[in-house]
């Protein structure tokens, strides 16, 4: 009997200390978290723009401005006034300076992510995204490519930015 109490003691002991060491190291997990600076300084570095991931409610607080990325005559003016027909705001449309084999090229900025998303919806969620942090506006350049038909119909439009989801904010950015 006297044995089995020795092994009680011992026992005793080997939880006390290993109780003790869970509890230190718990309290140093807690003073590191609580000093750590890393992920303050990760979080500034990585949010310098801040981006609109808001969808405008109508087209006319949407300004594009469509470019032709292909051989064809008239695409871009076609487009544009496809757009223009459903309420978007349109600047004169242009030639792009080289060939697009893309549906369509979708650039934009910081304060048209949302805008952007609902945009590339028109193309069915087949035109590239481009994110420019540098542009200062809200207009969003549409170069068309020579593998685009048609912009899609509403109930198209709406299908295709349930399927592409919620605007993201893109890399280095954070929303507004």
């Amino acid at each position: 009997m006297g044995n089995k109490g020795g092994m009680d003691d011992t026992r005793r002991r080997a939880y006390r200390v290993i109780g003790s060491l869970a509890a230190g190291a718990t309290v140093l997990a807690a003073i590191a978290m609580a000093h750590d600076t890393q992920s303050v300084a990760m979080a500034s570095e990585s949010c310098s723009t801040t981006v609109n991931l808001a969808l405008p409610e109508r087209p006319a607080q949407v300004e594009l401005r469509v470019l032709n990325g292909t051989r064809r005559a008239g695409v871009a003016d076609q487009v544009s006034r496809d757009f223009a027909d459903r309420g978007f705001v349109t600047r004169k449309p242009a030639k792009n300076g080289s060939k697009v084999t893309d549906v369509a090229v979708v650039t934009y900025g910081p304060k048209a992510v949302g805008a952007a998303q609902w945009i590339r919806a028109y193309f069915l969620g087949e035109a590239e995204p481009r994110f420019d942090a540098k542009r200062t506006t809200g207009v969003i350049d549409v170069v068309i490519g020579t593998r685009y038909r048609q912009l899609a119909t509403t109930t198209e439009v709406n299908q295709s930015l349930a399927q592409l989801g919620s605007p993201v904010a893109p890399p280095g950015t954070c929303p507004a």
